[in-house]
């Protein structure tokens, strides 16, 4: 089942991460896809801010992943849109292993390589100011977060 949520602004984007980072559990994957500009990044510093982390979240376009260590649990922020063919050798496979959250923007790019339960959010623009979310939540686990969320 798919679930949808507008967010008419970026704190409503921000309010939604914070309610999803309330139902965290280690080795969550939170998959976010949708074009530039339509608030993947956005979600990811709410996520962040509810963590308890301080530090300023910024897009790992270059860095591919940006470990966050100080929150209430580890946070691993991917921005695979830059990566080639040799995604096995930078290790993306092991955080999805290693005890804290995973988000990963444009996760669409790596398709096989997503662990099978996971959480995909799709980021719609409508204007300029307005977007809808999709959910589509892969095992029980997920499934009740959107439950419990949206």
């Amino acid at each position: 089942m798919d679930y949808k949520f507008t967010s008419r602004n970026e704190n409503d984007t921000l309010e939604l991460a914070q309610n999803i980072e309330s139902e965290k559990f280690p080795n969550m994957v939170i998959c976010l896809n949708g074009e530039l500009g339509t608030g993947k990044t956005v979600f990811v510093k709410g996520f962040a801010q509810a963590l308890g982390l301080t530090e300023t979240i910024t897009s790992p376009t270059f860095n591919i992943v940006k470990e966050y260590e100080m929150g209430e649990l580890p946070l691993y922020h991917m921005d695979v849109y830059r990566l080639d063919e040799k995604k096995d050798t930078i290790g993306i496979l092991d955080y999805f292993h290693k005890g804290g959250v995973t988000i990963i923007e444009w996760a669409d790019l790596l398709n096989d390589e997503l662990p099978e339960e996971r959480l995909e959010i799709e980021f719609r623009f409508v204007d300029e100011n307005t977007r809808v979310l999709v959910f589509k939540p892969y095992g029980k686990i997920y499934e009740d977060v959107c439950s419990s969320v949206l």
